[in-house]
């Protein structure tokens, strides 16, 4: 019934107002499924005990609903209207085992009554947390008042449209700015469409309506998505994941909800939104999982104390709410997009092993109603895409070949190093310092940063990294994204298939100062680090990997046993090498114990072990110019390793110092640099700093030049190889000369965008 025109709606003889809440409540709870089968029978009947708990707890006080979430902090009022949430849908649904209990139903209302009264209503001056107000505790409300509309009578649903009109005033949704931006603003409207639905108030739906055209629109600083994919929130943080998850997934309900009535939302530039599933999320999925680089300071939430579902909040969790939101969505996309999408979500659902989506427990039954109808369709499951996206506004890489994917996590003047707030992630000080996550082989080690990954890692040893062993106190550098490195150059150029990535490092709280570079090629990334100087006192170390292993993990981890070791090796996980040998190498497996509230407040105290194997580089204490070179071989079998180690010729360093770093293979007719400044390594040469790609093929070349600093200034590019004629280029590149050489003139924008150059050589 979802994908009706509004009309067959209206064909009901009800009027617009009792259409929509109908379509609202078909939305959330779903429609078109066998509540008596799996998994819907199970997810009814736990909200049904739920619910059954919630009301044999509830006791009404000055200050609460229920005992264990008092109305200070806010947090409790939200919880509040989550649990009645819950037992409204127990009494509104089938198969919860309290469907139309009247009992129950009086229940509710008694403790509607208990929070409209006591705390939210129009005479409370907001308190603590924006939030909770303004978004956690409306939303909710206004779920509770869809369902039980008739039950509730006119009365109550006149207190809660004046606490959301006292809390959600229309001014909310005036200038875009502040905390009505991104997610949040679809949030905000979210409630007040609603409450104008429910209280049959044109205008306020309209307001709504209105007010989301703001969020469309690709944008070139702070919050919202970005041409390239980028999506930020909180002005400084990557975040795709969690907020960008919220985004995509109330604006797949507002566009369901009012299409086709008087209040459609007909703005074109809705298909930015549109577009944005495939360019800006399902980049950042990977077998069901979304990439924890995009997931902002929810990566340390795990269990949540006030969870009544006892729900881990991983990166599988995540991924989950983004592919459900997809398939929400897809009911407004045009018949190829939807095809296509579903042919993701149905790869997605294939081989997500570690929490499989079909019985995602965070999942409502609607949502699952939706996933199982894209599994059943003949719509054929989509691979995860073999390329590589360069999300340069939020400082962002993902690289996926046929067996494995790599995800690098950078910070600038522009990125937050990380984000800490409301108690909530206080020691993920070095995410942003050249992390590298990455998953091998298919299907394989899913689970490697869902496993109680972050309670248990060496915070200072995250992999990829270069950082200073200075300790450094919780919340280092402010919260809400204010620790950022005074640094620009951050980025790099793609051809959509291989990349050269760089970024000029600053340590949080530290004298660190290094450059790092990764190019990404046909089945590795090559990891370059060069001007690592610092005057704090202590070691620093470039952290090759941190690999966990589970509880109590035995693959074999085997090093290369020359005096100076060329290759190491984890079993099941991949290999590393090391050109030339290196001195520097250290390892260590070790057993690490922590819970989840060690690294955030409202989190489960419960703690658990995991084994970790760490290899790290030694640039000893107080470093002066030192450098690294290392090779990343994800889901490289030992054989494979030891034999790439043996071949010399297969990659030549032509330059890693602080002024240039640049690497050729010749096998893949690659050359890519990543100039700090003006120079030269190699055949190529540029008049600023820049990020090159060249690709040779056959007679042709193709040259990608981009200027991470993104100044905007022109600069020009030399490749010192004979060439005939330029074939192709884009408008920002103007040709100055072929012939032995070619030369080019780059205007390359703001926006660190790769500038392309078709050639044939002579």
């Amino acid at each position: 019934m979802l994908n009706l025109p509004f009309q067959a709606y209206a064909a009901e003889g009800d009027d617009e107002f009792a259409v929509l809440r109908e379509r609202w409540l078909e939305i959330s709870l779903g429609t078109g499924y066998d509540p008596a089968t799996e998994p819907y029978a199970s997810r009814l009947k736990e909200t049904g005990d739920l619910a059954r708990t919630f009301r044999a707890a509830m006791a009404p006080a000055a200050k609460s609903l229920w005992p264990d979430a008092p109305f200070d902090p806010p947090a409790g009022i939200t919880l509040s209207w989550s649990r009645l949430w819950t037992m409204a849908q127990a009494y509104v649904c089938e198969g919860t085992g309290s469907t139309g209990d009247a009992a129950l139903l009086a229940d509710v209302l008694r403790g509607f009554d208990h929070v409209t009264t006591t705390v939210y209503n129009p005479s409370t001056t907001r308190y603590g947390n924006w939030w909770e107000w303004q978004i956690g505790s409306p939303r909710l409300l206004m779920d509770i008042v869809a369902a039980l509309h008739d039950a509730l009578g006119a009365d109550r649903r006149g207190k809660a449209f004046a606490a959301v009109d006292h809390f959600v005033p229309d001014s909310a949704l005036g200038d875009y700015t502040g905390t009505s931006t991104g997610a949040n603003r679809v949030d905000l409207c979210r409630s007040v469409a609603l409450r104008g639905i429910l209280g049959r108030a044109p205008a306020k739906v309209a307001l709504a309506r209105d007010a989301l055209s703001p969020v469309f629109p690709y944008v070139t600083k702070g919050d919202g998505l970005y041409a390239d994919g980028s999506f930020v929130q909180h002005t400084w943080v990557a975040y795709s994941g969690t907020y960008g998850q919220v985004m995509l997934d109330g604006l797949g309900r507002l566009f369901a909800l009012l299409a086709g009535s008087t209040w459609a939302v007909t703005d074109p530039k809705k298909q930015i939104i549109l577009d944005s599933v495939e360019r800006a999320y399902a980049p950042l999925i990977h077998d069901g999982l979304m990439m924890d680089s995009v997931n902002g300071r929810a990566i340390s939430r795990g269990y949540l104390k006030g969870d009544d579902r006892k729900i881990m909040r991983s990166d599988h969790f995540h991924g989950q709410g983004l592919i459900a939101a997809m398939a929400m969505l897809a009911g407004g996309a045009s018949a190829a997009e939807r095809e296509r999408w579903h042919a993701r979500i149905k790869g997605w659902i294939e081989r997500d092993t570690v929490t499989p989506l079909l019985t995602a427990r965070q999942l409502g039954v609607a949502d699952l109603a939706r996933l199982h109808a894209v599994a059943d369709s003949p719509v054929r499951a989509a691979p995860e895409p073999v390329g590589h996206r360069l999300f340069a506004a939020m400082d962002r890489a993902v690289h996926r070949r046929p067996g494995f994917a790599v995800n690098l996590s950078m910070a600038s003047d522009r990125i937050a190093y990380y984000e800490c707030g409301n108690g909530e992630n206080p020691r993920g000080w070095h995410t942003g310092a050249g992390m590298v996550a990455w998953w091998g082989g298919a299907g394989a080690h899913g689970d490697q940063y869902t496993d109680w990954f972050w309670p248990t890692v060496d915070p200072y040893r995250l992999p990829g990294t270069t950082v200073s062993a200075k300790r450094l106190p919780d919340k280092a550098g402010g919260e809400w994204g204010a620790a950022r490195p005074a640094v620009r150059w951050v980025g790099g150029t793609t051809d959509g298939e291989f990349a050269a990535v760089g970024q000029h490092l600053k340590g949080l709280g530290s004298t660190l100062d290094a450059r790092k570079s990764w190019f990404c090629v046909a089945d590795a990334v090559v990891c370059l680090g060069a001007g690592i100087t610092a005057t704090d006192g202590t070691p620093v170390e470039t952290v090759v990997d941190n690999r966990n292993l589970g509880e109590a993990g035995t693959a074999a981890f085997t090093v290369d046993d020359r005096p100076r070791p060329q290759w190491a090796h984890l079993d099941g996980h991949g290999g590393w090498l090391f050109p030339g040998g290196t001195s520097q190498l250290a390892a260590v497996r070790e057993d690490r114990t922590g819970a989840w509230s060690d690294i955030n407040t409202g989190s489960s105290t419960e703690r658990r072990t995991r084994r970790w194997q760490t290899l790290w580089l030694e640039h000893g204490t107080d470093p002066t110019d030192a450098t690294y070179a290392y090779v990343l071989m994800p889901g490289a079998s030992r054989r494979a390793v030891r034999a790439r180690a043996a071949d010399r010729r297969w990659l030549s360093v032509l330059a890693n110092s602080a002024e240039v770093q640049a690497v050729a293979v010749d096998s893949l007719g690659l050359t890519a640099a990543n100039f700090w400044q003006a120079g030269e390594a190699g055949r190529l040469a540029v008049t600023a700093p820049a990020g090159v790609l060249v690709r040779q093929r056959g007679r042709g070349a193709t040259v990608h030049v981009s200027e991470p600093p993104r100044t905007g200034e022109s600069f020009e590019f030399t490749w010192n190889r004979p060439v005939s004629r330029v074939v192709a280029k884009d408008s920002s590149v103007e040709v100055l000369g072929t012939g032995r050489s070619l030369r080019l003139r780059i205007t390359p924008g703001k926006a660190c965008a790769s500038h392309r150059c078709e050639v044939t050589l002579s």
